[in-house]
């Protein structure tokens, strides 16, 4: 009994940690895209702002990897698109507010 709940708890963790590193890189890199860009009438068709979103997602697929997190069986598909999801979605939301709180005042 105690063997599942350790289990359970260090993939619960596990979870928590990957889901934690990716919402941060999606954050820094909506960051990133606002320094780079800046809140002007253009921001929305400078590709130069995804290429940091692209970016981040190389570099947290490649600390997955490198981490050791997931064992080469239990990372796939369903993994990378979470964590290309939850990098696009912080970025998103990140860069949306930058730019519409600045452009208000």
């Amino acid at each position: 009994m105690s063997t599942a709940t350790l289990s359970d708890r260090g993939t619960h963790l596990r979870s928590i940690g990957v889901t934690s590193s990716s919402a941060l890189l999606g954050v820094v890199a909506g960051y990133l895209s606002y320094v780079q860009v800046g809140a002007t009438e253009a921001a929305a068709s400078d590709t130069m702002a995804f290429a940091f979103v692209l970016g981040a997602i190389l570099v947290e697929m490649a600390v997955v990897q490198l981490s050791g997190i997931y064992d080469e069986d239990e990372l796939g598909f369903k993994h990378y698109l979470f964590i290309s999801f939850m990098i696009f979605s912080f970025w998103f939301v990140t860069w949306g507010i930058l730019l519409t709180e600045i452009a208000l005042y």
